[in-house]
């Protein structure tokens, strides 16, 4: 197979890549070797930053957020909760920092506006009593996996070829160039080769792994910063709520649709494929989360969750936090490698500029005289991701049900022709229909049950269609519910104990879906 560009890596960064340069008229290939977003991208809390959360450790990144955040509000609007944000210092915080925070905000031009105790209040009840200082800050909420399946549907309408399942496992070079790729199928273990006039490493905690591998030794020093989340059963507050102190752990609450996502920590890890939540991590988020507003003491949590920090290593960083949150573009020219680039770090919010950034080197590579569309063309509401809106699905319940349209996820009210349209999407992205596929692509499974219904429901819907044969189906729901139980087992207390208790009865005692002892 031939292409002009390779790209490496399907998170919000690579898609965008993708559509970038596809809309510039170059011809591109993006592969992973999973699903899209299975990184950083599909763990993170989704906070579209204003930029005032890093006015005092990285004023740079904190621009770059803000003029960004700026852009996509206006470009992709589908994807984005304008909620707004407000940043609050409670008794105890640090004064000076509070004092620092207004005047530099309007130095680097992010709009910090003061607000009355009163009318924070007012504002967001569950807010703590002890405030001593709230700002009204330009803060959103933004749905990484509409994103991505945005970006990819556009991108394949303007060429690009998107190709999940294939992992880059073999790098030929020759005469300072990379002349073949070798993908395997991860599903299946066929191997085939790609020739490409450019390969972009867009692979983020990964990123290190793939460049030592086309380049040999380690030539990018990466850091691996965990970051656990936790989300609660309902949304707790209207706007992003953000502590107004040194960044640290447990102090932004973000609405999630139709929950709010607490988070976050920073925990050092030696590898970024073997990462978990951990009962420790959720015990000092809820606790620091809680000194900012004491409902989040009592409320039901549904699911931890983590994700990975692609950090570049810095000899003057004191900590992880201390890590610039900028993005990192490099060209492997130098390392005797002249069509390889790396692109990685950043933010959630930046993915666009990054993606720019990368496309202009590569065109500049290719000699192609075509300027950046995504700057100025708003990104399509696009079938293929309308069904990861909170609530999409339940409308469509109720203006279309008919008899035979049942329910197969009540929590989320997803019934099986929602499941019909997502499998044709996972068909279209030349995807292979899986329960953790489905539930990227929708609410599925995301709602207090966690699986515990609608996995089964799902599986034998996919068994009656022809999807799954054999034991096929089996295999994936155990996997399905493994995964969602990965994410419960931190939250064992309350009502989240009696849904797992509930959850072991109909799965392990009723159906027998353990798995075995020596899988994961």
């Amino acid at each position: 197979m031939k292409t002009q560009v390779l790209i490496i890596g399907s998170g919000v960064t690579g898609t965008s890549l993708a559509r970038d340069l596809s809309l510039r008229g170059v011809e591109c290939l993006l592969i992973d070797k999973g699903d899209f977003n299975a990184g950083a991208s599909g763990g993170n809390h989704g906070l579209l930053h204003s930029g005032a959360r890093y006015i005092l450790s990285d004023p740079a990144s904190a621009m770059e957020c803000q003029q960004e955040s700026r852009l996509l509000k206006k470009l992709a609007p589908q994807c984005i909760d304008n909620s707004g944000g407000v940043f609050v210092a409670r008794e105890g915080d640090d004064e000076n920092y509070v004092a620092d925070f207004s005047p530099l905000c309007k130095r680097y031009g992010i709009p910090a506006e003061p607000m009355a105790i009163s009318d924070a209040l007012a504002m967001e009840p569950a807010l703590t009593n002890k405030l001593i200082a709230a700002y009204s800050v330009n803060d959103a909420s933004i749905d990484p996996f509409k994103l991505s399946i945005d970006n990819i549907a556009d991108a394949g309408r303007h060429g690009a070829i998107f190709m999940p399942y294939k992992e880059a496992t073999g790098f030929e070079r020759r005469n300072h160039r990379l002349q073949r790729v070798q993908l395997t199928d991860t599903l299946s273990g066929h191997t085939m080769s790609v020739e490409a006039d450019q390969v972009v490493n867009a692979c983020g905690a990964w990123a290190g792994h793939i460049a030592s591998a086309v380049l040999g030794g380690t030539p990018l020093t990466m850091v691996y910063s965990k970051g656990t989340l936790l989300v609660t059963q309902t949304r707790i507050a209207r706007q992003v709520i953000n502590r107004l102190r040194k960044p640290t752990d447990g102090d932004i609450l973000v609405p999630g649709g139709t929950v709010s996502i607490l988070g976050t920590t920073s925990v050092r890890i030696h590898s970024p494929d073997d990462f978990r939540p951990t009962v420790e991590e959720v015990d000092h988020i809820i606790a620091e989360g809680t000194a900012m507003m004491p409902i989040l003491e009592h409320t039901r949590y549904i699911r931890a969750y983590a994700g990975i920090r692609p950090l570049i290593e810095s000899s003057s960083a004191e900590d992880d936090r201390s890590v610039s949150r900028g993005y990192a573009l490099i060209d492997h020219t130098d390392a005797g490698i002249e069509n390889f680039v790396t692109v990685t770090g950043g933010k959630l919010t930046t993915f666009r500029l990054m993606a720019e950034k990368a496309a202009n080197l590569i065109c500049a590579r290719l000699g192609v005289d075509a300027p950046c569309r995504t700057r100025t063309d708003p990104l399509p509401d696009t079938p293929d991701g309308k069904w990861t809106e909170p609530g999409r699905a339940p409308r469509h319940w109720f203006q279309n049900c008919s008899p035979e349209d049942v329910l197969l996820c009540e929590c989320e009210m997803i019934p099986k022709s929602v499941v019909d349209n997502v499998v044709q999407t996972i068909r279209k992205q030349n995807g292979r229909p899986s329960l953790v596929a489905i539930g990227k692509r929708s609410r599925m499974g995301k709602g207090p049950c966690q699986g515990t219904f609608c996995g089964s429901r799902v599986t034998a819907h996919l068994y009656d269609q022809g999807i799954f044969e054999a034991r096929q189906g089996i295999t994936d729901l155990k996997r399905f519910l493994s995964a969602r139980w990965r994410g419960q087992k931190p939250l064992m207390w309350g009502a989240p104990l009696i849904q797992a208790e509930l959850q072991e009865a109909m799965q392990c005692g009723l159906l027998g879906l353990e798995l075995e002892p020596d899988k994961p």
